[in-house]
């Protein structure tokens, strides 16, 4: 007899290409269902109606908070409104959607923001990390660079929309994150440093010092989402602040949404 053969006329090369089959099939259902730990089940984009769960489907992905904020399951949050101010473009599915209320409010296209977690972001010990200068552990602007406070702000319509107050820094990067900007109304908003222009007077002296913040005009700045706590910016309001700043490059005049051609 063939010592090859276990069983009958089953032999070694049988019993490795079926363990090789069995492994492979685990293998792609284990990967299709880890794939789907995250945004499933699925739901129904105009109903929200949400689909059944499926055997394909994943167990929920726990994520451990750091500095002992406990656990996060993304699937544990609200749902997004479906009821969101704005029709299709025309009668299809995945039809764009045209505005009709205020999109750099209502988070529209690239007005959108996540429902990130309402509290601070951190540094690896713990502190908030995105804070005032003031505030911050002995970060200061350095004494050859433009000091910003008292700087007039002009919008994108070139109005005159207040003077920067107060500079918020990245105390793990070490850079500007925020220009806190009071208004001629009095009102403080906090506008991203990425969408502002600073301009010095030049080499010869003959220009205004002013930051320019072309994203939003100047009557748009009353309607920046605030902060709730002085000194302190949340997860969540930093995605709602840079949201509304993003959105204005597309909504914040009529022809800028428009087609350039």
């Amino acid at each position: 007899m063939n010592a090859a053969y276990i069983v009958g006329t089953f032999d070694v090369a049988e019993l490795a290409f079926l363990t090789f089959l069995g492994f492979f099939i685990a293998l792609v259902f284990y990967l299709n269902r880890e794939s789907r730990r995250e945004g499933y089940p699925l739901e129904d984009e105009d109903t929200g109606r949400i689909h059944p769960i499926k055997i394909t489907d994943g167990d929920k992905k726990v994520f451990q908070l750091p500095n002992g904020r406990g656990t996060y399951v993304p699937e544990d949050v609200a749902r997004d409104d479906i009821n969101v101010p704005a029709v299709q473009a025309f009668r299809a599915a995945g039809a764009p959607l045209v505005p009709t209320g205020n999109p750099m409010i209502d988070g529209m296209g690239p007005a959108a923001w996540a429902n990130r977690s309402k509290y601070p972001d951190l540094t690896f010990d713990g502190r908030p990390r995105i804070v005032p200068i003031a505030q911050s552990h002995e970060l200061v602007i350095a004494p050859n660079d433009p000091q910003l406070v008292g700087w007039t702000v002009i919008g994108a319509d070139k109005q005159v929309v207040g003077k920067v107050s107060d500079v918020w820094v990245d105390q793990a990067e070490h850079i500007i994150r925020y220009l806190e900007v009071e208004t001629t109304s009095g009102k403080k908003v906090l506008a991203p440093m990425p969408v502002a222009v600073v301009q010095t007077k030049g080499f010869f002296g003959d220009r205004p010092e002013l930051v320019e913040i072309d994203a939003i005009t100047a009557a748009q700045f009353e309607d920046v989402p605030a902060i709730e706590t002085a000194g302190i910016i949340t997860r969540y309001e930093e995605d709602r602040i840079q949201a509304y700043f993003g959105g204005g490059y597309m909504y914040a005049t009529p022809e800028r949404s428009e087609a350039w051609l």
